[in-house]
Order: structure tokens, then sequence, then C-alpha cells
């Protein structure tokens, strides 16, 4: 007889802001979680005692991490997969699978996945290193512009290199690296969708993404993406079909690009909760973090709809400052309507670290715009130290 979905032990490999909010959502259904992480002072910690001590890289901390656990899950690609694939071997229900987390987790493997399957994605190329991305380039194998990207453990706008001429090459990466054509962006755009054990899908709408240029980092994201409503239909169904031909089960994040041409092409995938979809929590029937849950334990998907339009901005570390957080100018922004702060408690600035978001829901865009630039404009994420 199997176990009642309610009833079942959830490990989750890392505790940071996607944990939190994973946790913040399984208390609605009071499930029984646990996180691994290398430290009690992880934003999870700060409002649960359900972290325990391990490194998630590390084969024998998840392994005897996941032995009590009957599902596991994870809110982080960085794990260690063989860990993963093992627990699986022993009737543990892993998911995402050990196998879709070892495709993502390499962007090598990620672009020959979207080729082998003819999803849209731009042309490129693999070397090993920065030896040999001089020699095709010296060839004409590799012409400037392109974008070079780490195969392995960029995040968060690190391990993403543009470079345009030869001068640009002073600052390529010497590792093993995915070198793409420079797509012609118009806009940036993000799609969550969810695959359950049985196959049944839900996908949120299309959001369109502002990026930071100098941090690399997404800087505001708002809900929905204005884009027409024949382009909406086309990224979501790619990132059905994306999901379907992965045989995920649990969230993926499938972001794409809109070129000046109004082609969709599909820039990378993350198998777990997103900041792109952190909206979802204040704008949606169903938030992507209990979405995730559902997928996982088995349980019906949650409606998707987007009952409300929203801006959401990251909170990050202020460049000029290292050390105990302080956020100056907080409460100003309460004083606006729709801003719901959410504070990750990490108590530790840095410059460009992402220390929170802000959801602003609001009927009129524009006016959620107003709104991101006076936050922007009055708080601060600095240190007295």
């Amino acid at each position: 007889m199997s176990k009642n979905p309610f009833d079942k032990k959830i490990g989750i490999l890392g505790a940071g802001q996607l944990g939190k909010m994973l946790f913040q959502a399984s208390t609605k259904l009071n499930l029984d979680i646990s996180f691994l992480d290398s430290s009690i002072e992880v934003p999870v910690g700060r409002i649960s005692d359900r972290v325990q001590i391990g490194d998630f890289k590390n084969y024998d901390d998840v392994i005897a991490f996941g032995k009590d656990k009957d599902v596991i899950s994870i809110e982080i690609e960085a794990v260690n997969v063989d860990a993963l694939a093992q627990l699986e071997k022993e009737g543990k229900q892993v998911f995402p699978q050990a196998s879709v987390v070892r495709l993502i987790q390499d962007k090598g493997t990620q672009k020959a996945f979207f080729k082998s399957n003819d999803l849209p994605s731009p042309t490129y190329q693999l070397v090993e290193s920065k030896e040999e991305l001089q020699a095709n380039i010296d060839s004409g194998g590799i012409t400037f512009p392109f974008v070079q990207k780490l195969r392995r453990d960029g995040y968060d706008g690190k391990g993403v290199c543009v470079i345009k001429n030869q001068e640009g090459m002073q600052e390529a990466f010497d590792a093993s690296c995915v070198i793409e054509d420079l797509v012609d962006i118009a806009k940036e755009l993000s799609v969550i969708v969810a695959r359950s054990q049985s196959g049944e899908i839900a996908v949120y709408d299309p959001v369109e993404m502002v990026v930071d240029p100098k941090a690399n980092l997404l800087d505001y994201q708002m809900a929905p993406a204005a884009i027409s409503k024949n382009k909406r239909n086309e990224a979501q169904q790619l990132a059905i079909t994306t999901a379907e031909k992965l045989e995920i089960v649990g969230l993926l994040a499938v972001e794409l690009f809109l070129d000046s041409d109004n082609e969709l092409w599909i820039n990378e995938l993350a198998p777990r909760p997103h900041n792109s979809g952190h909206h979802t929590i204040e704008a949606c029937q169903t938030s992507q973090y209990e979405q995730q849950l559902r997928c996982i334990l088995g349980l019906p998907l949650g409606n998707t709809d987007l009952f409300t339009p929203s801006l959401l901005m990251n909170i990050l570390g202020d460049p000029s400052f290292t050390g105990p957080a302080v956020y100056q100018g907080l409460e100003l922004c309460l004083d606006k309507k729709g801003v719901h702060p959410h504070l990750y408690g990490k108590t530790i600035t840095k410059p460009m670290r992402k220390m929170g978001h802000i959801n602003i829901v609001n009927a009129n865009l524009e006016e959620a715009k107003d709104i991101y630039h006076y936050i922007k404009s009055v708080l601060k994420v600095i240190s007295h130290e």
C-alpha cells in the first residue's frame, strides 16, 4: 500500500532563499520537509530547525540525508548527482530525476539536448580552453561577437561573458565552455512549466525580464510579458515541449530570447523554482513553490492563472558594502501600494548579492514601474561595518 502523499518525508538539497520559500509553502499543507546545507546560517535556518548539516555536493552526505526520506528534491542544481542516482536505485523518489539534473548541470549537454530534439537555441561550439578558443578565432571557425558560457557552475550572472572583439579576449574564461552566436535580443522571457509524475502539465504565463547589464543579473521582471497572444502561446508550447522531451517531474524554468525578427530561442534551463517565478507568490493562483511540492508528491497540479499584473524586482547588496546587512529605507517602501517585500534572511551583504526581492502587484504596470523606480532610489542594502 503506497504512503499517503501528505505523510511522505521530503528532503531538499539546499536551504537558500528558494528553500526558504519552499518551506513557507509547505506549511500550508503541514508537510514533513527537511533540508541539507552546510550551515544553519542559511535562509531556511532563519525560520526553521529542519536544516540538517552536510554538503549537498558530497556523495556520502547526500546518501546519509536521503536514507530516511521518501522523496528527494533540489533547490539548486550544483548537487552530487551520483548520490541522487544511487538513491533512485534504492527505491527513493528523486524529482527532478538524477538524469535530468545531470543533463542540465552541463550547458554543453543542454545544448546537445536542444539540437537533438529540434528545439530552437543559438548555434554553438564547444571549446576546452582559452587557447583552443583563440585557435578557432584565428582559423575563422569562431567569429566576433559571441557569448562564452562556462559549461558548469555558472549562476547569478557569473560564468557568462560577451566577447565583442579581440581586445575582449582578455576577459575570456580559460575553461571548458560553450561558445554561442550572439542573438540580437529584443526581449528576454521566461516560462515556468510544471510536470507531474502522471505527465500532467501546468504552465505559467511568460514573463519579461530586464537584466542589469553591469551585474548580468535580473533587475526586474514584468508579468505578463508585453508580447502578442500568438507569441505567448508559442513560448508556452515551447516550454511544454521541452519539459515533455526531458520527461522531467517537477518545475522547469525555460529562459528564452525573443530576437529582433520576432523569433524565439531557448537560452537555458533550470530544473527548480526560479527567480523569474517569484511573482507567483502574490500574483498567481498557485505559487511556483506550492507547484513544486504538488509535482514531487504526485498531487494534482494547481491553477496557474495570473490574477493580477505584477512587477518583481531583486533587492541586491549595494556595490560599496560587505558586512552585516542593514536595509536602509525599507519602511518607505512599505508605504507604497501593492508592495510585498521578501527578505531572504542573509546576515551578510556583499556587492550585488541577492538579498531579497519585492513583488509589486498593480493592475497598471506603468504605475508599478513608477513604484519600482521610487524603491530603487530609496532602498539600499548597506552595512555599518
